[in-house]
């Protein structure tokens, strides 16, 4: 066993408040607590509350959905046009009203969906009260309780073992994945989890205090990796326009001040038109909301998010890695029958029924797993032979053992209790295998056992056979993932002949491609075997989280399902992790998303709610950026060639609402089964680019024809607006495109909404009648506007297919980029990923 790596000390060794301050309890493990002192602990505040919660408080949710720096910004163009009392360009204050009323109710909503979603999977712990064992949630734990652990719970709060032995894992807190065993005067650290054994824990550090808590506060500010990719973009593009907004207002009302000679009202007007263009005030709202209804649709199924990263995640996986047990097959396994060995006649002690011996070895044991709870209930009748010691099972090791008067009992795999030995018995093994059922060897172990390992011979009595039944929808559930080109890799701890055979008859693809984990012995090992087999049996824990990290190495984004603590440092290490609530409370506390009701078939519902979210948000990003880019572009212009921008707040206001906040709001809302491909930021400004370019070239020529031919500064503003609103909708249907009965009422409604507007409140929005050359000139830049905007559009979808095929592991060598571009637009040549194009 290697050499523990010990917690940071300036965690583990801080003085503990609760300890110093109150008298401390030491209850028997048999009695427990009493009533008056629990209350007591409750009175003082030293209960197990978490220090951190997965989901937002209301005043929290208020708070981040008010005061936002974008808001004070609004709130700075308020008050300034109040100052000059440009009234009717405040039409913005409605929609921003509204996207915050919006975000604040729909996240409260959710909110409290999820919430009671999340107390059906609230975690709770034995504790012994009173004398009486008791289920309680860990919340409601106090310091000093006696709590049972068992293989399968993860550790509340800090304790020490006062009567039992167990193995704990203590990989999420340590990093290292060795099995810890654990006796009475021993520490269980809260984040650990029980892997075998059961013993009794006093709680001496709870809530705040314990060691999880104080890796939590650590912690707490979420990383860029803890986020979505699409989150990171959207922070991204925030930051930049927050950046840039400051210096380009002050720039823009200086120069129509100082330099233009405007007014100050009409200096704050156009500086305020141009600042609002260049601030996605719903992308955000956009975004919460769809992510908001994403989790509450997959909350009303019984699907609980324990953040929002998942969504996406789900949506971008290429590879599921999936446990035989609870996910193939039901998490309930049953015995189908005891066969006897051909070696059983030798035994000169074979006076005791077999089906006793085995009934025995399972009275020693606790009910500590799926697969000894089926023994102990199929092999009732005992002889009453007392134990005299016994070691559990683990997923390492895969056996348990029980030693009595006449000798040690082993129960495991055959292949790791057999070892050698194995190729001898291997013809009465593997037809059972063979038949999907999994296969335990039953027999005597020829020597003394000590520290676990096995050195001596095992000798079969028994196959002791048991089964899973698959799941109702599991060939379907495989179909689907099939379809949507979602490779599925199986990782086992059971025999490989036994996974391959319930493998094929769930419907897997490929799964009579298998191999025994144990054959491979290195990373290059491992990755061979990934790229040609399906399927893979007697996979040990550490191997599994090998196993996820190669396929992510190799560009895979990978989910990982499992419902057993042999799964979860696969499950932390995957890009997503899913967990059974029917499994263990390890796992289910450290996946991402938790099936409540167990059910598997739920999956293609969840990576497809991932799929229409992410991709409706990246298509609607899109209409909020061309707004944004021809604001930015057009400042510069404006800057550089020292002109007053032509347009005002309200006209700004009017584009938005009908070509982008009203359809993207509701293009959100479809369904939409694309899987996502490439990177969420430069997916949605290939779409934008070509609009916001068009809208800032046809602007700009309008404003120096309006200049040579003294157009009037009502004239130019409307003009562009016009032509704004045009390109709008021709970059609006360009991305409903293919068109369907949903987005041709979506775009149709839009188009009328604005005609209206636009006709029967041209005051509010500053719309006036046009001279005659303004009308000549909105034809004449509206076909150009066009044909721009066409050729704009195949230039981006080059470069975005020449992004999708270039060699990344290149892409720092500016010469490499431009020669390969150049061959990939214009030659159309293969592209050359070889040292050659470097030269």
């Amino acid at each position: 066993m290697s050499k523990q790596k010990q917690p940071p000390t300036n965690l583990h060794n801080q003085s503990n408040s609760m300890r110093d301050n109150y008298a401390r309890f030491k209850p028997d493990y048999e009695s427990g607590l009493t009533t008056a002192q629990v209350k007591e602990r409750v009175e003082q505040g030293l209960t197990n509350l978490p220090v951190d919660t997965n989901f937002k408080s209301i005043p929290k949710i208020i708070k981040e959905n008010t005061f936002t720096y974008f808001n004070l910004i609004f709130l700075i163009f308020t008050i300034l046009l109040l100052l000059v009392q440009s009234y009717h360009n405040l039409t913005f204050l409605p929609v921003i009203v509204g996207n915050i009323l919006i975000g604040i109710i729909q996240e409260i909503r959710s909110k409290k969906i999820l919430d009671k979603l999340t107390v059906l999977n609230t975690t709770h712990a034995t504790v012994v009260r009173e004398g009486s064992e008791t289920a309680i949630a860990t919340k409601d734990l106090v310091l000093d309780d006696i709590v049972i652990f068992k293989a399968g719970d993860q550790v509340p709060a800090d304790a020490q073992v006062i009567y039992g032995t167990v193995k704990a894992n203590e990989s999420l807190l340590t990093g290292e994945s060795d099995e810890v065993p654990k006796a009475t005067g021993d520490e269980l650290m809260s984040g650990s989890f029980i892997v075998s054994g059961s013993c009794y824990g006093r709680l001496e550090k709870v809530g705040a205090d314990s060691y999880i808590s104080k890796l939590t506060n650590q912690a707490k500010a979420m990383s860029n990796e803890e986020q979505s990719k699409m989150i990171i973009s959207l922070n991204k593009l925030v930051k930049w326009v927050g950046i840039f907004i400051i210096p380009i207002g002050i720039t823009l009302f200086s120069q129509s001040y100082f330099f233009n000679g405007n007014s100050v009202q009409k200096s704050i007007v156009t500086m305020e038109g141009a600042l609002i263009g260049m601030i996605p005030e719903g992308l955000y709202l956009l975004t919460t909301v769809a992510l908001a209804l994403s989790a509450t649709r997959l909350a009303r199924e019984k699907v609980l998010l324990h953040n929002m990263k998942s969504i996406e995640t789900l949506a971008r996986v290429n590879v599921l890695c999936v446990d035989k047990t609870g996910t193939i097959t039901e998490n309930e396994m049953s015995v189908e029958r005891l066969v006897e060995a051909k070696s059983y006649h030798s035994d000169d002690k074979q006076k005791q029924d077999l089906t006793e011996r085995v009934g025995d070895f399972a009275a020693a044991m606790s009910e500590d797993n799926a697969t000894m709870a089926a023994i102990k209930a199929h092999f009732s009748k005992t002889s009453h032979r007392k134990a005299l010691s016994f070691t559990t099972f683990s997923s390492v090791d895969k056996f348990s053992s029980v030693t009595f008067d006449d000798g040690t009992y082993i129960l495991g795999a055959p292949e790791m209790v057999l070892r050698d030995q194995y190729a001898q018995y291997a013809g009465e093994i593997t037809p059972f295998a063979e038949t999907g059922s999994r296969v335990l060897v039953f027999g005597r172990y020829e020597g003394d056992l000590t520290d676990k390992l096995l050195v001596n011979p095992v000798i079969p009595l028994g196959f002791v056979l048991l089964s899973n039944a698959i799941r109702a929808n599991a060939k379907e559930t495989f179909t689907y993932f099939a379809d949507q080109d979602v490779a599925i890799k199986v990782i086992s701890g059971d025999n490989p002949l036994t996974v391959s055979h319930i493998a094929k008859e769930a419907g897997i693809e490929n799964a009579d491609k298998y191999v025994d984990a144990r054959e491979l012995t290195t990373p290059e090992l491992i990755a061979t075997a990934l790229k040609s087999n399906a399927v893979f049996g007697r996979v040990t824990p550490e191997q599994k989280k090998s196993f996820v990290e190669i396929l992510k190495k190799e560009g895979n984004t990978v989910a990982m399902t499992g419902d057993g603590v042999n799964d979860i440092l696969a499950m932390k290490e995957a890009d997503c992790s899913i967990a059974m609530a029917s499994g263990s409370d390890a796992t289910a506390h450290a996946a991402q998303v938790v099936l409540l009701e167990s059910d598997f078939s739920k999956m293609p519902q969840v990576v497809m709610e991932g799929r229409r979210v992410v991709n409706n948000i990246e298509r609607s990003s899109s209409l909020f950026l061309v707004k944004n880019i021809f604001s930015l572009l057009m400042s510069l212009f404006a800057v550089i060639f020292s002109i007053t921008y032509p347009l005002q707040p309200s006209q700004i206001t009017l584009i938005s609402l009908f070509t982008i906040g009203l359809p993207s709001f509701f293009l959100a809302l479809e369904q939409n089964k694309q899987r996502i491909h490439g990177n969420f930021l430069l997916n949605i400004l290939g779409k934008a680019i070509p609009g916001g370019v068009t809208d800032m070239l046809i602007v700009g020529a309008l404003v120096i024809c309006g200049t040579i031919f003294r157009l009037s500064p009502t004239d130019i503003s409307t003009t562009a607006t016009l032509l704004l609103i045009v390109v709008g909708f021709m970059v609006l249907y360009k991305i409903s495109s293919p068109m369907n009965r949903f987005r041709q009422l979506i775009f149709f409604s839009s188009l009328a909404g604005m005609l209206v507007f636009s006709l029967f409140f041209s005051k509010l929005f500053s719309l006036t009648k046009i001279s005659p050359t303004s009308i000549l000139l909105l034809v004449i830049l509206f076909f150009t506007a066009e044909s721009i905007f066409r050729f704009l559009t195949k230039i981006s979808e080059l470069i975005g297919q020449y992004i999708q095929s270039v060699d990344r592991t290149k892409m720092t060598s500016m010469r490499y980029v431009c020669k390969s571009l150049y061959r990939f637009m214009f030659k159309r040549g293969p592209l050359k990923t070889t040292e050659d194009s470097m030269r």
